[in-house]
């Protein structure tokens, strides 16, 4: 089932392989759909959301039962067990303390002549998370959405998730996001969501920046409104990239790797390693731990497509395999993981040594598991405080400081051909020389 690779050329082709998984003709197809959807709820608002939820979800909703109600919020908290509330509280902890340490400060630096500069932080004033629902239940992506918004200190905080069965919001994803401290919750999803989010319909507000994971079709609108709106992200499928050495125990990679392939079927699952004796065992725990996994349809596809393993002569030839497919989650299953670190150049969050799997990262470690994928850790990182902040540049000039730049300003302004910015400096000029 999983390939053992011992050829660099075949490795790097493989990789660029699985990076570019997402990349088919398909997208063109459901791009164009996309667009009518977004289109359909600018121009008609409530009724298309109602419409596609329809469509999409089977469920017939009011425009009254597009917002969760205070009593389902309510009821929430008596449907979920107090061990399920207690992991809520601790993981919510967890994350607010990591983000907190996050939060950037507003500078001014005071120099010469009296000139100031600076940089201001302040939140949007609207910020819409998406958590994918129906079938699924995840109160981890709601803490991991909600919890840097509030401790950016955003004003208004929305959510939207699709509706379930019997137009049911799962209870752990309710209580979530009230431990989270957000309390307005839309019953909707799908692209239609992200739609009325960017543009605002009769009940569903327009937010500034809009955040979270969806399917195919939510990271196409989200990369269709940006602009009208900003974003996180355009999260791809999961993957996990493992370097393990000698030291590493086959049977934990081997769970690690799985534990990415479970998410969907296009989901990657990678060990890079020095050790052949190792490759060989992991393979063999992988088929073993498949007999019995609960969703192992789903998990045998994505490791027969998108699940290889690869043989190095060193860490460092590892390390700049990683580089190059830049993963969303990488661990470092080595002797020295922190001496291996300085070879990573780029990925989205990094798992030092064997007591640290990826799981713990996905709940409450406290960093965001929102991460970069498809390669994208080369240029991106994690959804944090900043995603829903911005800053402004603080600049004040004193008559003197002025003075002393004018020529300059001038000059250049006339290269470029803009008489009034120059004559915006020499005006000032001219009145300083009359009152002297």
């Amino acid at each position: 089932m999983l390939r053992i690779i011992t050829q660099w050329a075949e490795a790097r082709s493989e990789l660029r392989r699985i990076c570019d998984r997402t990349h088919d003709d398909q997208v063109v197809h459901k791009e164009a759909t996309v667009r009518e959807v977004l289109q359909a709820v600018k121009r008609q608002g409530d009724r298309a959301l109602l419409a596609y939820t329809l469509e999409f979800d089977q469920q017939a909703l009011t425009p009254e039962e597009l917002k969760v109600s205070a009593r389902e919020l309510e009821d929430a908290y008596h449907q979920v067990s107090g061990e399920l509330l207690a992991a809520i509280r601790l993981a919510r902890q967890q994350i607010e303390a990591f983000h907190r340490q996050r939060v950037p400060k507003s500078w001014v630096h005071f120099g010469d002549d009296e000139v100031v500069l600076g940089k201001r932080y302040t939140p949007v004033d609207r910020a819409g998370l998406y958590v994918p629902g129906g079938k699924a239940c995840y109160p981890s992506t709601v803490l991991m959405n909600a919890v840097p918004a509030i401790v950016a200190q955003v004003p208004r905080v929305v959510m939207v998730t699709p509706p379930g069965k019997d137009k049911a919001i799962s209870p752990a994803v309710l209580v979530a996001a009230q431990e989270a401290g957000v309390t307005e919750i839309y019953r909707v999803g799908g692209a239609q969501a992200v739609g009325a989010l960017a543009y605002g319909t009769e009940t569903v507000p327009k937010v500034d920046v809009i955040t979270g994971p969806g399917n195919i079709y939510v990271t196409l609108a989200k990369k269709l409104v940006y602009g009208t709106v900003g974003i996180d992200s355009l999260a791809g499928p999961s993957e996990v990239l493992v370097i393990a050495d000698h030291t590493a125990n086959p049977t934990h990679v081997a769970a690690d790797m799985l534990a990415q392939a479970e998410h969907d079927t296009l989901a990657a699952a990678i060990l890079i390693t020095t050790d052949p004796i190792l490759a060989r065992k992991v393979v063999d725990e992988v088929e073993q731990q498949l007999v019995d996994h609960p969703r192992r349809i789903l998990t045998e596809k994505a490791i027969a497509h998108y699940g290889i393993v690869i043989v190095v002569e060193s860490l460092e030839a590892a390390a700049e395999l990683s580089n190059e497919f830049a993963p969303e989650h990488l661990e470092l299953e080595v002797a020295d993981p922190w001496e291996l670190l300085q070879n990573i150049r780029h990925a989205g969050a990094i798992f030092l040594g064997d007591s640290t799997p990826e799981a713990v990262g996905d709940y409450l470690a406290g960093p965001n598991h929102t991460l970069p994928t498809s390669g994208s850790a080369r240029y991106a990182s994690p959804l944090g405080v900043e995603t829903f902040l911005k800053h402004s540049s603080l600049i004040q000039y004193s008559p003197t400081a002025l003075q002393k730049v004018a020529s300059a300003v001038d000059t250049l302004a006339t290269a470029e051909g803009l008489h009034s910015h120059a004559n915006s400096v020499r005006v000032r000029m001219n009145d300083r020389e009359e009152k002297e």
